[in-house]
């Protein structure tokens, strides 16, 4: 099988070719970039699939991250996607941040699970806020995919060994620290990796994982109804 990724919810524009009978990709590309993901993602993608014998005709399925994430980041991406597995007439999956951050670490099993680490993904929110989710010591998930502030993320450590990812994780790693809680966050976990994307999505349930955006809060821009102006 072989699966076009697209990642476009946080700071990065990125895109992929893997297969699954190989763990390196055929072709990506990345770029960091807080905003103007509308204009660089369909050119990104464009060299990315030049970069892979059989182009568009050759795919087999379209992974995307739905979130959380930036509100036209995840939009940006999903239509992209939706616009590919159209034309192609191959399905699209959807994959989660969350999942994305805390695959990795779980595929390091052997450097957390045997040594009882916690593992968690925390995404920066703003205003003192964290995407969070982690995972227990056997694999199960010990806190589902939520929105909280930064100290109940801490709260929800425990007392540690915990192992984080995502752009939040230096500042949970710090304020764990501080009270005496063992957290480490591996080098190259900051940002979602679109290899991990691919990976998931290559086993992904079409029926299961859709490509729907993952909202954990509302929009920070309202509707200011005391400048509305009445109609006549």
């Amino acid at each position: 099988m072989r699966i076009l990724a697209i990642d476009t919810a946080l700071e990065r524009c990125a895109a992929c070719i893997m297969t699954d009978d190989s763990p390196e990709p055929l072709a990506q590309e990345s770029m960091d970039l807080a905003r103007g993901h509308a204009e660089a993602l369909l050119p990104l993608v464009e060299r990315v699939i030049a970069r892979a014998e059989g182009g568009f005709d050759s795919l087999d399925r379209v992974a995307v991250t739905v979130g959380p994430g930036s509100y036209t980041g995840l939009r940006v991406g999903l239509s992209a996607a939706r616009a590919v597995g159209l034309a192609c007439g191959i399905p699209v999956v959807g994959v989660t941040t969350l999942s994305a951050l805390l695959a990795p670490l779980l595929a390091a099993d052997e450097d957390f699970f045997g040594q009882g680490f916690l593992l968690a993904a925390a995404i920066d929110a703003r205003h003192g806020h964290v995407y969070f989710q982690a995972l227990s010591q056997d694999g199960g998930i010990a806190v589902p995919p939520t929105l909280l502030p930064l100290a109940d993320a801490l709260r929800l450590i425990g007392s540690g060994p915990a192992a984080l990812a995502g752009s939040a994780a230096p500042a949970l790693a710090a304020a764990a620290a501080a009270q005496g809680i063992r957290a480490v966050v591996p080098d190259g976990h900051l940002a979602p990796q679109i290899e991990w994307i691919a990976s998931l999505g290559l086993v992904a349930d079409p029926a299961h994982a859709l490509a729907r955006p993952l909202y954990l809060r509302g929009p920070d821009a309202q509707p200011q109804d005391h400048a509305r102006l009445a109609r006549r």
